[in-house]
């Protein structure tokens, strides 16, 4: 499943403000206030358009108290980090994870010298 970088960002958001209460009611507002104090600026609309785009993937779910809409992420930061490996090792390593493995302890190395 590929995702965009505001897509990540969000869900980030999600994940963030869920982390004590995974039951916590999630508003299109929340998201807005939370991307921006951490220095993220996008319009309300923008985020309501990335956030209806991701339950049409089905990685959030959206849902309706009384007047005002809801979401739910279905995929825990772990679920997306699987599905994201999954991705890289079957697109540009045949899916051998021992491949991808090398690939990144080598990077590693190159990284720290």
């Amino acid at each position: 499943m590929v995702c965009g970088k505001l897509e990540i960002d969000i869900l980030n958001s999600f994940w963030q403000l869920t982390e004590m209460n995974e039951d916590r009611d999630i508003s299109i507002q929340d998201i807005v206030d939370d991307l921006s104090s951490h220095g993220i600026e996008r319009a309300y609309t923008t985020i309501k358009t990335v956030m209806d785009r991701l339950t049409m993937k089905s990685i959030l779910v959206r849902y309706k108290v009384g007047k005002k809409f809801f979401y739910k992420a279905a995929m825990t930061k772990n679920e997306m980090a699987s599905e994201a490996v999954k991705t890289v090792a079957e697109q540009f390593f045949n899916g051998s994870y021992i491949q991808l493995i090398k690939f990144v302890e080598k990077k590693t190395e190159e990284l720290l010298v």
